[in-house]
């Protein structure tokens, strides 16, 4: 017999993973910052097509949710950076499999979703 929905989800912990970096755009920004700080605007050119907006909002989730850390250098014109945090490292450890799933499967992916459009 199944489980019912929410005792999986309760039981795997997907709800505080998602809670955590759920969105298109936070695990981007994580994959992106794994190798170290980086800066707002090295974030916006890496992150394709996440408007400056967007990119503030989701860095503040991130933040809040103590996955990475905004260090401010109070210098004039403006310093900031981001930088994830030990447990962030764990947030982004667990997402590295989704990685290299969607490089091995890229080329499927591309094909069923072009075959949906036509």
């Amino acid at each position: 017999m199944n489980a019912p929905q929410s005792d999986f989800a309760n039981g795997c912990g997907l709800d505080v993973a998602l809670a955590a970096m759920g969105g298109k755009w936070k695990p981007l920004i994580l994959y992106h910052l794994r190798s170290g700080p980086r800066r707002f605007s090295e974030l916006k050119r890496a992150v394709a097509g996440i408007s400056e907006k967007v990119l503030i909002q989701q860095l503040r989730e991130l933040a809040s949710a103590e996955v990475l850390v905004r260090h401010d250098y109070c210098e004039v014109p403006p310093k900031v950076d981001y930088a994830v945090t030990p447990f962030g490292m764990t947030l982004i450890e667990a997402l590295l499999p989704l990685c290299e799933w969607g490089v091995r499967n890229r080329n499927r992916a591309s094909a069923i979703d072009e075959a949906r459009r036509i």
